[in-house]
């Protein structure tokens, strides 16, 4: 089976970029929100991606237009159809996600692999939504932000899939530029099992005082040759999300994965990070970082 044909349902960042791979590869791709509005925007957001990658010389200037071109925009699951994967990347909820494979798996063709981006959930968990043929071809692919620039892909095949449907997925993903490993299903992967708790610690590291957030993060990078501090991380991938998936993996793997109490009390005010200018640092009106909260 040749894939040629890429739907992705949400056009969050992560939507955003994974599209992008797909279009980068020479792929058509349809990229889906739940309003016009909505991916309207993100598709202009793509320019801007492809800009910033062809200046810092990632790319060549000529692609561009072609890139954005392979990409189209709907607000219809209907025009999933004929896709040959489906990537979903909507918010991290489990009820939601499986209500949109339920509705993907009664409008697809049925060659048509699903695969979810969650960073935590238990992909075998998903693939309960759709019927037991679909879940032979039923993965996760979890990409890692920016998906564009990183090169690790996570493939999870849920309980039943076929591994046939595993190989030529993980052969997509190495055409699409990336470099794939293969996870056993298990809430959290692999990445995320051991990302989590290093961010948990630089949190305790913050809650007892031992540094400055900037300082922690300023150590990760300087002593660990991190590209970026694990506090500054969390404020782009969202201090609510980083709660959330330590409680998923808290409830299967137990206690060493407790949420930290002053990542759940940021949560709850919301200072989550960078899309609310305030988290483990402050940030301007275009998002520029301007100094640690604590």
């Amino acid at each position: 089976m040749k894939i040629k044909k890429a739907g992705v349902i949400g056009s969050g960042m992560m939507g955003r970029e994974i599209s992008l791979v797909y279009a980068l590869a020479g792929k058509e791709v349809i990229l889906h929100d739940v309003t016009m509005d909505i991916v309207k925007k993100s598709h202009e957001l793509q320019s801007g991606i492809l800009d910033r990658e062809i200046k810092k010389g990632r790319r060549e200037a000529g692609i561009k237009e072609p890139t954005l071109a392979r990409i189209s925009i709907t607000d219809r699951l209907e025009d999933m159809a004929d896709c040959d994967i489906v990537t979903e990347c909507v918010v991290e909820d489990v009820e939601i996600k499986k209500e949109v494979f339920s509705k993907l798996d009664k409008i697809c063709k049925p060659e048509t692999i699903f695969a979810s981006n969650t960073s935590s959930i238990l992909i075998t968990k998903l693939s309960a939504a759709v019927s037991e043929a679909r879940r032979k071809r039923f993965l996760g692919m979890h990409y890692f932000s920016p998906a564009t620039v990183m090169k690790l892909v996570e493939v999870v095949p849920c309980l039943n899939a076929d591994p046939a449907i595993v190989d030529i997925v993980i052969s997509m993903a190495k055409e699409n530029g990336k470099s794939p490993i293969k996870v056993k299903d298990n809430t959290g992967f692999a990445v995320n099992r051991m990302l989590v708790i290093f961010m948990a610690e630089a949190v305790r590291l913050v809650e007892e005082g031992v540094a400055s957030v900037e300082d922690i993060d300023n150590a990760c990078k300087l002593g660990l040759g991190h590209p970026i501090g694990p506090l500054e991380l969390m404020d782009v991938t969202d201090i609510h999300l980083n709660y959330l998936v330590n409680q998923q993996l808290m409830e299967e793997h137990g206690e060493r994965y407790r949420p930290r109490p002053l990542t759940y009390k940021k949560s709850l005010v919301g200072e989550i990070g960078k899309k609310a200018r305030i988290g483990w640092y402050e940030y301007d009106e275009n998002g520029k970082k301007i100094r640690g909260t604590l």
